[in-house]
């Protein structure tokens, strides 16, 4: 009986397994609308047997953007946009989940796929970014603080989409608070130097990431809420596996109902050397510290390995990206190999 193809209940939404989709940015919407790419490439997902297919980091106002090219849920046409594509994914069996962001200080920046670097001019078609404190991340622009009205819109935007997301048939909401983006940049002491109730002290500097997690459970209240958190900034000073700890609790009583653990992208002078399961340590201590369910992320590309995080009671499930890209079948792989029943369509029986 293979573990990680066991399924799980997350408010009550089942998934019919725990090897999932983690978010994967492809920077290739125009006004922040899905398109054809975006539809075939998360459908393609649920026909590989994933249990659980989450949107990429999907910005909640346009000055949230990661680059010009991100989607986005602030607008009724983007909504529109992405209710074929969740039902794509629903229709092959996987649970359709979105990552809800905030790049804050990271954003308006050159997609990758442009081969350019750094920030986007406003002349250029980007915009003055928005940040806890007026702290540049590497060589990008210099962000604008954020005053009092300011963050009550970052939490009505959240909110906003939050209630997109559920109308349009998203069952899973996730809040990027990690890899260096806004709620993070509140979280961490490192880019966060306010010195009003948003900074200074760790009950002040998570308000922010607590006060959107209520919102959003309270805008989607049929959804399950995960939080991703960068367990470690992995820099002198800077936000810690025990803070993660104390802080899943409390966005646990604000109606979270799972914490998905990664780690990094704050500053440029971190120190982290990836290897196979690498942050897989972090999300056990998550899940024995607080008891709430978890999901490990970060090089897990093998079925036996997968299997081994979720069969040791190390994490609730599995979060794999990259691997997805390399086999869009992945499930169905590991599946095999595991010796679990297949999820393949009926279409693909007779290859399995």
């Amino acid at each position: 009986m293979s573990a990680l193809f066991t399924p799980l209940s997350i408010r009550g939404i089942q998934t019919r397994n725990r090897l999932w989709v983690s978010p994967m940015c492809q920077y290739s919407a125009v006004d922040g609308v899905p398109n054809d790419w975006h539809h075939v490439h998360l459908a393609q997902f649920a026909a590989g047997g994933a249990g659980l297919v989450v949107a990429e980091a999907t910005a909640v106002s346009p000055e949230g953007r990661i680059s010009p090219q991100d989607v986005g849920l602030w607008t009724d046409e983007q909504a529109r946009a992405w209710e074929p594509i969740v039902a794509a994914i629903r229709a092959r069996g996987a649970v359709a989940g979105v990552q809800l962001s905030h790049a804050g200080r990271k954003a308006s920046t050159s997609a990758p796929l442009t081969g350019a670097r750094g920030t986007v001019s406003p002349a250029d078609g980007g915009w003055t970014t928005v940040a806890p404190s007026a702290l540049a991340y590497a060589d990008f622009a210099e962000p604008t603080a954020l005053d009092a009205a300011g963050i009550d819109r970052v939490v009505d935007d959240f909110a906003d989409a939050a209630r997109r997301a559920a109308a349009v048939g998203f069952e899973v909401l996730e809040l990027h608070a990690a890899h260096g983006y806004l709620l993070h940049q509140f979280l961490s002491p490192l880019t966060n130097h306010r010195d009003d109730e948003y900074g200074g002290s760790f009950e002040n500097r998570v308000r922010l990431l607590v006060r959107v997690t209520a919102a959003v459970r309270a805008a989607a209240p049929d959804a399950a809420v995960f939080v991703r958190f960068s367990a470690t900034d992995a820099a002198p000073g800077g936000w810690d596996v025990d803070d993660t700890v104390a802080a899943s609790r409390l966005v646990a009583d604000a109606g979270a109902d799972l914490i998905d653990v990664s780690s990094g992208g704050l500053v440029p002078h971190q120190h982290i050397v990836p290897g196979p399961g690498y942050q897989v340590g972090y999300a056990a201590t998550v899940r024995r510290e607080t008891g709430l369910p978890v999901s490990a992320v970060g090089m897990i590309d093998d079925p036996a390995q997968a299997e081994a995080v979720v069969a040791e009671g190390r994490a609730d499930a599995v979060m794999s990206a990259r691997e997805w890209l390399r086999d869009p079948h992945y499930a169905l792989r590991a599946a095999v190999a595991l010796g679990a029943d297949s999820p393949a369509p009926a279409q693909y029986l007779r290859a399995y």
